[in-house]
């Protein structure tokens, strides 16, 4: 018999908050899972590896009426619809790809910041050399009044 897993230990398992996977099971992003004789959910590995995708689509930002799209045609078309099921992704993989790429640029900004940052204290360490004789000139070109 396959191992069921309680609600705790998927959340566990996902990092997804218990309210979270009953969210997601009560707006049709998760088919209605197994319950144990008492009425507590049950999840299969199956169900896992569904919840570990989904939670895959959403922390690259998919909308969940776009995810709700996509788990229908699985449910709807389980054998079919490949096409709308790879065109929902192939769209969605554009959209990460444009993240990745202003995270790219907001990342060479940063980069650039510290490197400028870099140069600076570089600077003002060289200029506070005792061994640097043009160093108290430069101090005093920077902080031209005491305590400034």
């Amino acid at each position: 018999m396959e191992q069921q897993l309680t609600i705790q230990q998927v959340a566990a398992a996902t990092g997804l908050s218990v309210h979270t996977l009953r969210y997601y099971e009560r707006c049709d992003l998760i088919a209605p899972v197994g319950r144990s004789r008492n009425g507590h959910r049950r999840y299969s590995a199956h169900d896992l590896r569904w919840i570990e995708f989904l939670n895959r689509l959403r922390l690259t930002g998919m909308p969940i009426r776009q995810m709700q799209q996509y788990a229908e045609l699985v449910r709807s078309h389980p054998d079919s619809g490949f096409h709308t099921r790879r065109q929902i992704l192939m769209g969605h993989r554009e959209a990460v790809l444009a993240q990745i790429q202003q995270l790219q640029d907001n990342l060479a900004v940063i980069d650039w910041k510290i490197q400028h940052y870099s140069e600076l204290e570089a600077n003002l360490n060289d200029s506070l050399n005792p061994s640097n004789p043009n160093g108290i000139t430069a101090v005093k070109a920077i902080f031209p009044e005491p305590g400034v």
